[in-house]
């Protein structure tokens, strides 16, 4: 079995699609309301990658899960801190594609220059708030009643992972076009692969 935790390319966009639709139609885990396309994925994707990792999880061609970080906030001050996400394909679920994906991400991160990585979880979604509290994730506040969707009105709520601590005067995060060809980062593109079931 050939497995990876890569950084996504534009040929992913299909299989990312594919898995990302049914979230987008079936659930509340999401706030989109209507599928982006496969273009607008690849839009999307580069549009990511100018910046911040966009990684899958490839198990013998196949795209067994996705994670992605981008800007938290666009004020400058914010600069450190990615809002995160991840998603796995159904046919992979029980096998640690989210943990591993995840901690790979946050080697990238890390290696960047970021600090804290913040998910949002569309409420209730225990099996989310699980996976990012086995990584260390820690709850720092709901919002009530922010989005309406399937005819429910749903709370979100925020935690937060301290990817790195806090230093006195930190210097700007490396854009990934940088940083992705260091030593460090192609390790810490493999660091997740250990998580996997």
């Amino acid at each position: 079995m050939a497995t990876d935790i890569r950084l996504a390319a534009i040929d992913d966009a299909a299989q990312i699609q594919a898995i990302y639709e049914p979230i987008v139609l079936e659930t509340a885990i999401s706030f989109e309301l209507v599928p982006p396309t496969v273009a607008e994925f690849q839009d999307r994707i580069s549009r990511t990658l100018e910046k911040t990792p966009w990684l899958v999880c490839d198990i013998d061609g196949v795209v067994a899960g996705y994670a992605y970080a981008g800007q938290f906030r666009p004020r400058e001050a914010y600069q450190w801190s990615a809002e995160v996400t991840v998603y796995v394909n159904p046919e992979f679920h029980r096998r640690g594609v989210g943990k591993a994906t995840y901690t790979s991400l946050f080697q990238c991160l890390r290696i960047q220059g970021y600090r804290s990585a913040y998910g949002g979880i569309a409420l209730p979604n225990e099996a989310s708030i699980a996976l990012h509290e086995s990584l260390g994730f820690t709850h720092v506040g709901t919002f009530h009643a922010v989005g309406f969707k399937l005819g429910e009105w749903r709370d979100v709520g925020w935690w937060q992972l301290e990817v790195q601590p806090a230093q006195a005067s930190p210097t700007a995060p490396i854009a990934l076009p940088e940083a992705k060809n260091t030593e460090y980062f192609r390790r810490a593109l493999s660091s997740g692969l250990a998580e996997l079931r």
